[in-house]
């Protein structure tokens, strides 16, 4: 017998699959994806910025090499499987909070919807970003895989 979980995980695509840990996944073929397109390696979400597909010879089949950066950690990774393979992709959720408190280096926001509170690291690929988070100001923030990242400013 199957439970739920698998059928939505093997059969509708169509419906984030929200495994054992609660984090939001999308599953996608890896021929699917392009440069800018966001896959999941190591666990770790990573955007795309290189992918190169290559035939293997008469009777192989095509590979896909590709090559990402971890959204929260900046390291590069490298991914090398046929492009048929069957791979996660995160499901992103774009969302707007007001910061509350600057707290070194975290801040804390509260979400513009749900009025939920909740502390995240300020960003460090982006000094001018980071400097300009003050109490008042709003900010985009993307749910990936239930961690936050302070994408922009909108207002302040």
């Amino acid at each position: 017998m199957l439970n739920a979980s698998y059928y939505l995980k093997s059969v509708n695509r169509d419906i984030p699959y929200t495994g054992a840990s609660g984090m939001s996944v999308n599953y996608a073929t890896l021929g699917e994806l392009k440069k800018g397109s966001y896959i999941v390696i190591d666990g770790e979400p990573c955007r795309i910025v290189e992918m190169t597909r290559a035939k293997t010879g008469k009777h192989g089949s095509a590979k896909a090499h590709v090559v990402a950066i971890g959204v929260f950690t900046g390291q590069k990774k490298t991914l090398v499987a046929p492009v048929d393979t069957r791979v996660q992709t995160p499901v992103i959720e774009k969302r707007l909070a007001q910061v509350l408190a600057d707290m070194g280096d975290s801040v804390q926001l509260m979400d513009s919807e749900t009025f939920e509170t909740f502390d995240v690291e300020k960003p460090t690929d982006d000094e001018q970003l980071a400097n300009r988070l003050k109490p008042g100001v709003t900010v985009e923030y993307w749910l990936i895989m239930g961690r936050p990242k302070i994408i922009r400013i909108r207002s302040g």
